[in-house]
């Protein structure tokens, strides 16, 4: 048995679909079964990370796990290592964390818990891989979608400062191959889109998968973070956006090939990413 957690999540939801594709048992844990929407194949079971001690019955015949650490909560490592230890007594043998590219480039804000948790998945005794996605190509609606909607236009701050959103399927399909596959074990992989692009070139990219003319505008960093705040980001939140997007203006990332290298093709692009998601931009 798998035991999704996160499962209602934007790339829980892949994994199980994917799971039940390969014609693999899942359970799908969220705190919510009755409206988590997952598909009929899925065993949807309710269960709160926070709550280790409840979730014994959960793990129950479970040997590995697709695991999303519940970081927005107080006390999320305690939980995270109580809920962790209950697992490896139940036998669960494989973890595929969840983290975040954070970790690798010691970005403030985020990197110390996610790190924390990694420590932790590692010392548990189960064969780990950890998944460290840089920007979710999928975050982009919160900002982009209504604008596009309603006025054909993406705006940011940063027209020139590049980025490599990854595509959250891809996301979803690296982590069914190292739930799958031996080969993935002690391994962290850095998980982005094919290409760095610049906020200019993204919105180009977005009229190609959709099929239709977006213009570009550039925005002060006082309208950008107005926006942000305008689309429901807490403020410190749309900071952080805003702080890592110059970041990425003044030391570029760099694509990885992780993607490519597990599952044998290139990653997503963002166009394609725009295409699976016209219903959103419609």
């Amino acid at each position: 048995m798998i035991l999704v957690t996160g499962a209602t999540g934007t790339v829980g939801r892949v994994v199980v679909d994917r799971l039940l594709s390969a014609g693999r048992p899942v359970r799908a844990l969220t705190r919510d079964p009755a409206r988590a929407g997952l598909p009929a194949g899925a065993e949807t079971v309710r269960g709160d990370l926070t709550r280790p001690e409840e979730l014994a019955d959960v793990l129950a015949g479970v040997d590995r796990m697709y695991y999303l650490p519940a970081l927005d909560e107080e006390d999320a490592a305690a939980h995270a290592k109580s809920f962790l230890a209950l697992a490896i007594r139940a036998g669960v043998r494989r973890i595929v964390m969840l983290s975040g590219l954070a970790v690798a480039v010691g970005r403030p804000g985020s990197f110390e818990l996610l790190y924390e948790i990694e420590q932790l998945v590692e010392a548990s005794g189960a064969e780990w891989t950890h998944l460290r996605p840089g920007e979710f190509a999928v975050n982009k609606l919160d900002v982009w979608a209504e604008s596009v909607r309603t006025e054909g236009v993406i705006r940011n701050a940063f027209p020139d400062g590049l980025g490599a959103p990854v595509h959250e399927a891809d996301i979803a399909e690296v982590a069914v191959a190292a739930l799958l596959e031996d080969g993935h074990a002690g391994r962290a992989y850095a998980l982005s889109g094919p290409v760095a692009l610049s906020h200019r070139d993204q919105a180009a990219a977005v009229a190609e998968g959709l099929g239709r003319p977006i213009r570009f505008e550039a925005l002060t960093y006082g309208q950008a973070r107005a926006s942000y705040i305008n689309a429901g980001f807490p403020p410190e939140i749309a900071e952080y956006v805003l702080g890592y997007q110059a970041e990425y203006a003044e030391e570029p990332p760099v694509p990885s090939d992780d993607v490519r290298r597990v599952l044998g093709r290139p990653a997503r692009s963002l166009a394609e990413w725009a295409a699976d998601h016209a219903d959103d931009f419609s």
